[in-house]
């Protein structure tokens, strides 16, 4: 399957890397610290989402900012051997141009440039959750990220969870879902994909042809 777009947006946690024991290590250990039960927690979707709005959904609204200040400290000192890059991600990023593709996470800024600066990632443009002021599922952030790149909307977002897929669709992009955190049924996308491994790209003149694999 060909696909061709302006601009690649990805997501980080999930599409790029992988930090799912940091993020439950960190968050299991915060909602302890909170005083949150293990039945309340279990409730609650972390995966791309916003941590101002899973704070929100456990605790009374005047501690949000002080629980939101306290897992980005917790993440960020989790970095260092927590984060490891996913199949096909080098390669594919390395194919593109820097003008032609961004990353677009849930993320504070500090806390997704901590974990691609761990596995020598550099985005020209870095969409974080410091950037908008309604998150995923929410397309502020991908029509943010397209209209930076001068691509609004023709572009293609690549995603592992529910919400960051809604939001894609939202902002009236192509999706492509990598299962790599959620199983395929979960996962309402235009393409499904094992991870970026089945994903190549080559730019044309203002342009990206995308190939998928099978």
């Amino acid at each position: 399957m060909k696909i061709q777009a302006e601009a690649l947006l990805f997501d980080n946690d999930g599409t790029l890397v992988s930090s799912l024991e940091s993020v439950y290590r960190c968050w299991t250990r915060w909602a302890r610290e909170y005083g949150i039960t293990a039945e309340e927690f279990a409730r609650v979707e972390l995966l791309g989402r916003p941590a101002a709005e899973i704070a929100a959904d456990l605790l009374p609204p005047e501690q949000v900012p002080g629980a939101v200040a306290r897992i980005d400290e917790l993440e960020v000192s989790d970095v260092a051997g927590g984060v490891r890059l996913l199949p096909g991600t080098r390669e594919l990023l390395e194919s593109l141009p820097a003008d032609r593709w961004a990353v677009v996470t849930s993320a504070t800024r500090v806390l997704a440039e901590a974990r691609l600066a761990e596995v020598g990632i550099r985005p020209g443009l870095l969409i974080a959750a410091d950037d908008i002021t309604r998150g995923k599922p929410d397309p502020e952030p991908y029509l943010l990220a397209a209209e930076k790149l001068g691509a609004d909307p023709d572009c293609v977002v690549f995603e592992d969870a529910p919400a960051g897929l809604q939001a894609g669709r939202a902002a009236g992009m192509t999706t492509v879902a990598l299962t790599t955190t959620h199983a395929a049924a979960e996962l309402s996308a235009d393409v499904l994909v094992k991870d970026l491994s089945a994903v190549s790209a080559q730019a044309t003149s203002g342009a990206v042809e995308i190939t998928v694999a099978g």
